[in-house]
């Protein structure tokens, strides 16, 4: 193990395999192939011979890893790929890397003709002025619109869905009478369902603005799905050689999106397609490898925009952008990324709002002052309990959580009350896991009489979906309760929501890998969001801990928080952020991590 990297059975495998095609045995091959897979097992990308070998000796052992046949440089075909930055790849993570970097800039740099006279009319239509400040909205339409690539990031509450509603009666204005075909997608049936919702909800607010309202589409799938996934394989129906049959892609919850599902989504885009991405770019990063939409929107880094792009802002919509006068760090992406600021949903004086701020800021002492003073509204944040205290404390607040989500017999109020509560977790296993979390749970609310989980499988028993299964249309991260069916064998159905509005149910026996779930990870959470959210950070440092987790968590609430942790724990966490080897962000903005 190096730091968080785990060598696990595969990597030896292939190590042994690469080191098995040389004639001459060597430890540095071997070493190096079993971390650059492993790195892979945790998120990264590649590796960076400096941190395995050291800064002293990784030119030397460049030089001995490209003397071998299984190491090559850029371009050459070999089972591990080594960069002039002594950056060690395996072959098929460099190919979707260097294949999504090109691509990307290729799609910013192609600008449609837009009519700019139609655009103006339709910006003055879709988003009046108000206070006189900048409209990031406004703006991230016009450059939406002005180019085939677009990244609309922000965090909750800021409107992106709102926003990217409007950029579509805009396109659809442009196209003047001809068909133009859009596609709706997200990385999990949960966030394709919450965007279907948002996409309806936004819609109905354009009726009286905008003549193509009822040509704005409302169906929305996984990513999966749209690309036609075949079954029992890593491949898609939709690829360069057949592409997808939409002039325009738009997908939710993009930090998500590992870097090859997202490679394989572009590579299907036909010539002239735009693709636009929404997403929250201080999330946590996808579950598999890359950290995709940090490394695209350079986060951490504020740049302004070209001279052309702050031209045609300012003409299509009267605004003023910043120019990016000095060339540093300038990029071909910089006019396709638009942060939106202005929070619609958390006020100034809101708990969650000031955490989510302060925690990107880095002002986690002045936010902690804050709450002790009762100055954030909407959250409370209290020490972790140790021992048996953990399962006094943590009752009172499921009880009050769920204690009204089974007064329904209808199973659309059932799942709609479930989701107004959740317990968060970092961690898996242990006294602080989701396992434990949700054993702890079971019992305190079989006690009061809410629940009686007498058997596996009882009525009110949340499951979540662990993997995808396309046969029954059930992909990992949904979500469904199990409930009271007289048309059942066993008496008992579990309920799923579907992007349709409908609800769907399943016999338990037919449920792909899953897992209750009164308690999720931080992680799984992602795309989704509760009213209340109870969460627990472990007493002891943890490598995982990290701004973007906490930043995560908090931000699913819509209006409270609670929150475990001590003070040092929230300090020590607020001070560390995720860091995933990639050479994405230097390829898109010629700039290093």
């Amino acid at each position: 193990m190096l730091g968080n990297l785990q060598i696990r059975d595969i990597d030896s495998v292939f190590a042994d395999f690469v080191c098995s095609k040389e004639i001459v045995e060597s430890d540095i091959l071997r070493k190096a192939a079993l971390y650059a897979s492993a790195a892979v097992g945790v998120g990264n990308i590649c590796i960076d011979l400096s941190d395995i070998f050291g800064s002293s000796d990784a030119d030397s052992v460049s030089s001995l890893l490209l003397s071998t046949k299984s190491v090559g440089i850029p371009g050459d075909y070999c089972p591990l790929i080594l960069d002039d930055s002594n950056r060690l790849y395996l072959y098929r993570y460099w190919k979707y890397e260097t294949f999504l970097s090109g691509k990307l800039i290729e799609m910013a740099s192609d600008l449609p003709i837009v009519d700019t006279g139609l655009l103006k009319d339709g910006l003055k239509r879709l988003f009046p002025k108000s206070d006189g400040k900048p409209d990031w909205q406004l703006i991230a339409a016009a450059a939406a619109v002005r180019s085939r690539f677009c990244i609309i990031s922000g965090g909750p509450g800021t409107g992106k869905t709102t926003t990217v509603v409007k950029i579509l009666a805009l396109l659809l204005e442009q196209a003047t009478g001809n068909r133009m075909r859009i596609a709706l997608a997200a990385p999990t049936g949960k966030a394709a369902a919450r965007l279907k919702e948002s996409i309806f909800k936004a819609g109905t607010g354009l009726t009286e603005l905008t003549a193509v309202v009822e040509d704005i589409p409302d169906d929305v799938s996984t990513i999966q799905r749209l690309l036609g996934v075949i079954p029992h394989s890593c491949r898609y129906r939709y690829n360069a050689e057949n592409p997808l049959p939409y002039e325009a892609v738009v997908v939710d919850e993009a930090s998500m999106i590992p870097l090859a599902l997202m490679s394989k989504l572009v590579e299907a885009l036909a010539p002239g397609t735009r693709l636009i991405l929404l997403g929250d770019r201080d999330q946590l990063a996808s579950v598999e490898a890359g950290a995709v939409l940090g490394d695209i929107c350079n986060s951490g880094h504020g740049f302004g925009f070209s001279k052309k792009f702050q031209m045609f802002i300012a003409e299509t919509t009267n605004s003023t952008v910043p120019y990016n006068s000095t060339g540093e760090g300038g990029s071909l992406l910089a006019d396709s990324v638009i942060v939106l600021l202005k929070n619609y949903r958390f006020g100034e004086g809101s708990g969650i709002g000031t955490v989510s701020r302060s925690i990107n800021n880095g002002n986690a002492y002045l936010l902690l002052d804050e709450i002790k003073k009762n100055t954030s509204e909407g959250l409370v944040i209290s020490e972790t309990p140790r021992g048996e205290f953990l399962q006094v404390k943590l009752a009172k607040s499921v009880l009050a959580g769920f204690a009204d989500y089974l007064n329904s017999e209808n199973p659309d109020e059932v799942l709609a009350a479930f989701d107004k509560f959740r317990v968060l977790c970092l961690l898996r296993q242990g006294q602080y896991g989701v396992e434990e979390i949700n054993t702890l749970i079971e019992s305190s609310l079989g006690t009061s009489g809410i629940i009686n989980p007498d058997k596996l499988w009882y009525h009110g028993r949340p499951v979540m979906v662990n993997v995808n299964d396309y046969a029954l249309k059930l992909f990992n991260g949904d979500i469904g309760v199990t409930l009271k069916d007289p048309e059942s064998e066993i008496g008992l159905s579990v309920y799923f929501p579907s992007v349709n509005g409908t609800v769907r149910k399943y016999s338990p026996y037919r449920l792909p890998q899953h897992e209750t779930v009164f308690a999720m990870t931080v992680h799984k959470s992602q795309g989704s969001e509760f009213d209340k959210v109870l969460m627990i950070m472990p007493p002891e440092i943890n490598q995982i801990m990290t701004r973007e987790v906490i930043y995560t968590g908090v931000t699913r609430a819509r209006t409270s928080v609670e929150l475990w942790c001590s003070d040092e724990i929230f300090y020590s966490t607020c001070a560390k952020t995720v860091r995933r080897h990639s050479g994405l962000r230097q390829a898109l903005w010629g700039l290093n991590p």
